[in-house]
C-alpha cells in the first residue's frame, strides 16, 4: 500500500507488499524488497537497495550522498539486506570510490540516530545501539554489538561476535569473540555469554579464552603471543580466525589488561 500523501518517482521500483506511509518520499532508482514497510517522514535518495521484509522509521534518510570532500559524483549505492530494521533518524550515507557502496547485512538493528557513513560495511546480525557513529570505511562482522554512543574512527574494524561497550571511542581494530570497553578502549573479556547464545560450546568457549588470554592477560607482546598461539594451541578455525583478523590488522589492534 503506497499512501497518496507519499512522494514515489516512477522510476523507483517496488516490490509486492510494500507498505509506504505517508509524507515520505522515495526517489528514482531505489529498489525496495518484498514487504518492506516505509514509515512516515522517511527520505530515500536513488542507489538505494532495500531487501525483503525490512521496517525503516520516521525521520531516516537513507541514500544521500557522502560527507566526504573526495566526493566526485561518482555513481554508488546503499544496500540493505532483508529483515533490517531502521529505526527513527537513522541516516546512511552513499559509498565513494574507494568501496563504491555503503553495506548494511540481513538481520540488523541501527536504533535511534546511528549514523552510517559512506564506505562502511557491515555484516549480519549486527547491532548498533542509539547515537552509534561510524565513520567512512569502517568495517564490523557479523554479530558484532555497538551500545549507545560508540564511535568508530574511519577505517577500523570490528570482528565478529564482539561486544563494545557504551560511550567507546574505537581508534583500533577489535578482534572477534571479545569485550571491549574503559579509555582507551581495552580488551575486557572474551564475550562468552553472546557465543553461548548463538550456539558456541563450553569447549569453543575455553578455547577462545585461552587464545585471548595468552594474547591479553599473560602480558606478551601481540607479535610473542601470536607465536605462542601458533605453537601451544590447536590449529581450529577459531584460531585461525582470530589470528587471520591481527595479521590483517596493520594499524594495529586494541590494547590488553595491563
Amino acid at each position: 500500500m503506497i499512501s497518496p500523501q507519499a512522494y514515489v518517482s516512477p522510476d523507483a521500483t517496488l516490490s509486492q507488499g510494500v507498505q509506504i506511509d505517508p509524507f515520505s518520499s522515495i526517489y528514482e532508482d531505489v529498489v525496495i524488497g518484498e514487504n518492506t514497510r516505509i514509515h512516515s517522514n522517511v527520505t530515500i535518495y536513488p542507489g538505494t537497495r532495500i531487501g525483503k521484509n525490512c521496517e525503516i522509521f520516521p525521520g531516516s534518510v537513507i541514500g544521500a550522498v557522502p560527507q566526504d570532500l573526495k566526493f566526485e559524483g561518482e555513481y554508488t549505492t546503499v544496500e540493505i539486506g532483508d529483515n533490517t530494521r531502521i529505526r527513527e533518524c537513522v541516516t546512511i550515507h552513499r559509498g565513494t570510490s574507494d568501496q563504491m557502496k555503503t553495506k548494511i547485512g540481513s538481520n540488523c538493528l541501527l536504533m535511534t540516530y546511528v549514523h552510517v557513513a559512506h564506505d562502511c560495511q557491515i555484516g549480519d546480525h549486527v547491532i548498533l545501539a542509539s547515537y552509534v557513529g561510524l565513520s567512512g570505511h569502517v568495517i564490523i562482522e557479523d554479530f558484532a554489538i555497538l551500545e549507545g554512543t560508540v564511535v568508530a574512527q574511519q577505517f577500523v574494524r570490528i570482528g565478529a561476535h564482539a561486544f563494545i561497550a557504551g560511550a567507546s571511542l574505537v581508534r583500533k581494530n577489535v578482534p572477534p569473540f571479545v569485550k571491549a570497553a574503559r579509555e582507551p578502549l581495552t580488551f575486557a573479556g572474551v564475550n562468552s555469554v553472546g557465543l553461548r547464545r548463538r550456539g558456541y560450546s563450553d569447549e569453543q568457549v575455553r578455547e577462545i579464552e585461552d587464545i585471548y588470554r595468552i594474547l591479553f592477560v599473560q602480558n606478551n607482546n601481540i607479535s610473542k603471543g601470536m607465536e605462542l598461539i601458533e605453537d601451544g594451541l590447536p590449529d581450529t578455525k577459531n584460531r585461525r580466525q582470530v589470528l587471520e583478523f591481527i595479521k590483517q590488522s596493520d594499524k594495529g589492534i586494541i590494547r590488553g589488561l595491563n
